[in-house]
């Protein structure tokens, strides 16, 4: 059954096929003014290009079914789905095992990454050319490709294929068994510390490589001010490079920190400078994209403090209000800037078609977070408690609902 829904759209003039004027669905007086003046605004729908839905391999943790309501839930129509499985996607039929997981429960539109190197172990290349036309691209997501080598030769590869590497950035030697930022708080409260230059060093290298192989390369989730500065003059230089970064960077650092698993991602929260930066990033165009990198684990898995605790939280269902509060609200980027970030910028560069799907939402709405009404399985969130603005109504996928807020 469709609704007759007055709304304002964000979005029309930029992704083909998301045109005002389909009556059947919703109607529009207004385009990108005044949108406050309407109870609802509609957007193409979000696509996130790092999330983990942990199917195969580590159900109990998410699996598609429960990964795909949770995007729905806020806002997201795509996703893209990162290696660290088991089996790890480096041959095709390891790959099939999640695009079977895929075609049986996926509510929305799932692009799995296939990985750089055979168990992600950085030894061997995995059937990168067998695996080109199921992938939307290559990484070794959780882990960094120590080997200079190693990672030309899968640029030379990925170059050849048409496809981009997207790389998780992270120099082992230098992490000296570090769970949070090398910074105050660590040193402080007696833990410790992974240092910036363990995530830009790296990034740093593989610059290099792309300058060396013309490879398109893809950051991810950026943390550190040395990051935005090198990926800020590589674009400059005509660089085919990209980034991410995560809505928990942009708002919290490590003096938010609390003695909480909820608290503990890898790269870590940094210091205000680096989030000043990656903030300026966000502003001049340097960093392209929001990912929430949704890294569900179970309760248990996540009480052990910062220092016991799994890496990795969860960030589908608020990474929409998170951003519009504390960036458009106060007037630091425009709503059509974060719509560019979520939406568009994502597809655009992993060559996700747009096909007509939205999200409504009830901008002037606000909620406390509370992470038991989450759809993910997973529930660990820095953002527990925060009054956020910005509620989903519904999400359409496909020409299909796929969420549907029981007040709307």
């Amino acid at each position: 059954m469709t609704k007759a829904i007055k709304a304002n759209v964000i979005g029309s003039s930029v992704l083909p096929g998301f045109e005002t004027g389909t009556g059947d669905l919703f109607s529009v007086s207004s385009v990108f003014e005044k949108y406050n003046d309407f109870k609802y605004t509609v957007f193409p729908g979000f696509c996130d290009v790092h999330v983990h839905f942990r199917e195969p391999g580590f159900s109990y943790k998410e699996d598609m079914k429960s990964g795909s309501l949770s995007a729905s839930h806020g806002g997201y129509t795509a996703v893209c789905t990162m290696p660290n499985l088991s089996p790890v996607p480096d041959s095709i039929d390891n790959m099939k095992l999640q695009l079977d997981a895929i075609k049986k429960d996926a509510t929305i539109k799932v692009y799995p990454y296939a990985s750089i190197t055979v168990g992600e172990k950085g030894e061997i290349l995995s059937d990168m050319e067998g695996l080109a036309q199921y992938c939307v691209a290559f990484s070794d997501d959780g882990r960094g490709v120590q080997s200079d080598g190693m990672m030309r030769e899968a640029m030379l590869k990925a170059k050849k294929l048409g496809k981009i590497i997207a790389a998780h950035c992270e120099v082992n030697d230098l992490l000296e068994g570090g769970y949070i930022h090398k910074g105050r708080y660590a040193e402080e409260h007696g833990h410790r510390g992974i240092c910036s230059e363990s995530e830009w060093k790296q990034i740093e290298r593989d610059l290099q490589l792309v300058r060396e192989t013309g490879c398109a390369y893809h950051v991810c989730h950026i943390s550190a001010k040395e990051s935005v500065e090198l990926i800020r003059q590589a674009k400059k230089e005509g660089l085919d490079v990209t980034c991410e970064t995560g809505p928990h960077y942009l708002v919290m650092d490590d003096s938010d920190l609390q003695e909480d698993g909820r608290f503990k991602m890898n790269p870590p929260l940094r210091d205000k400078e680096d989030r000043l930066a990656l903030i300026e990033g966000i502003k001049d165009g340097t960093i392209d994209m929001i990912a929430t990198d949704h890294a569900p684990h179970s309760a248990e898995e996540k009480s052990k403090g910062l220092e016991g605790s799994s890496f990795g939280i969860v960030g589908l269902e608020t990474s929409f209000s998170v951003m519009y509060t504390n960036f458009v609200k106060t007037g630091e980027i425009s709503l059509e800037k974060l719509i560019e970030l979520m939406a568009i910028n994502p597809r655009k560069r992993f060559g996700i078609p747009f096909d007509g799907s939205f999200t409504v939402w009830d901008l002037n709405k606000e909620f406390t977070v509370n992470s038991e009404e989450f759809l993910s399985k997973g529930r660990a969130t820095p953002f527990t408690g925060a009054k956020l603005s910005g509620v989903c109504m519904l999400t359409v996928s496909g020409n299909k609902t796929v969420y549907e807020h029981q007040n709307i």
